[in-house]
């Protein structure tokens, strides 16, 4: 892992609420202000990546450069479990944005690494550990206000199809950390190969998170919470720190509202957890608990996805 260089401590005076809507900052600034460039976070995922035996790559599509990690000696297989990562550090402040979104802690890169049976690759989010070549499409509202807009949507669909067929997949399992709890979320909704959704800490509802914060709508955002009929039958999870200030657990709920009673997805809070801590170091005994039990039950019925026409539109 790279060596990590101090440095001065930026000031803040804002309220501990609105802070908690910058978790990686908040975890740098209790590390003691680490060196935080984009080489030294792109380094410390290529560490841990090499040190699992897995292999950057790099997928093109039609707006973004994305960065894909997946085992050098991954196998062919039926079924791909693809983790998407969260929104990375998108603010360097409550008024500026980060002009790299690249993450300080990859949580969705930490639980991929950790994944306990099957093959399984990782999606960084747009520009994320991207280098001063790969910035095409990089505009800081694709990791701030339109986090989680069609185009950002769409070149996940790309990405993914790519994954799927580097490892011979049918069959897709999405997980998704935080933000990328969105994106999966959205995902799933669009596409029919998914057989299973597991969310951890995600942003299921990004109209009721800024409400919560008292912050500025996502505009410009798709939300999982419209897409509730197209992932009714999708056998799905979707985990809540206990102690999470940042997505709490009201806003998972607020999701699983728009599904009538009766049917809908389980949540599942761990008392202990916070929104970073301690997923990854728990991550293959959530998964023989609560993940595997739920994989193995068949969707309640054929799912329709949603159409094109839906995923490159916002209301």
């Amino acid at each position: 892992m790279p060596r990590f260089h101090k440095k001065r401590c930026p000031a803040w005076n804002v309220r501990v609420t609105r802070f908690l809507l910058f978790p990686l900052l908040f975890s740098l600034l209790l590390a003691g202000c680490a060196d935080i460039s984009p080489q030294a976070r792109r380094q410390q995922a290529d560490s841990l990546a090499v040190a699992r035996g897995w292999k950057k790559s790099q997928l093109a599509t039609r707006d973004f450069d994305l960065v894909a990690y997946a085992r050098a000696d991954a196998q062919r297989a039926e079924v791909l479990t693809v983790y998407l990562e969260g929104d990375g550090m998108a603010w360097l402040s409550p008024a500026q944005a980060s002009d790299d979104p690249t993450p300080l802690n990859a949580i969705g890169l930490q639980l991929a690494l950790a994944h306990p049976q099957g093959n399984a690759a990782y999606l960084a989010r747009p520009c994320q550990f991207a280098t001063a070549a790969q910035q095409r499409g990089c505009d800081p509202g694709y990791w701030t206000g339109r986090r989680f807009a069609p185009p950002v949507v769409d070149a996940s669909m790309q990405a993914i199809d790519a994954l799927k067929q580097r490892h011979g997949a049918q069959k897709l399992v999405l997980v998704g950390y935080s933000g990328g709890g969105a994106v999966a979320a959205l995902l799933a909704a669009r596409r029919t190969d998914v057989v299973g959704l597991v969310t951890v800490a995600g942003n299921l509802d990004h109209l009721a998170w800024t409400r919560l914060h008292e912050v500025p709508p996502l505009q410009g955002s798709l939300s999982p919470a419209d897409d509730w009929e197209a992932l009714a039958h999708l056998p799905q999870l979707h985990f809540v720190g206990g102690h999470d200030a940042v997505i709490p657990v009201q806003v998972t709920q607020s999701f699983q509202a728009r599904f009538p009673a009766g049917h809908r997805p389980p949540i599942r809070v761990i008392q202990d957890f916070s929104h970073s801590c301690c997923w990854a170091s728990r991550w293959s005994s959530l998964w023989a608990d609560d993940i595997g039990p739920m994989l193995a039950r068949p969707a309640t019925s054929v799912r329709e996805p949603l159409n094109d026409r839906v995923l490159r539109t916002v209301n």
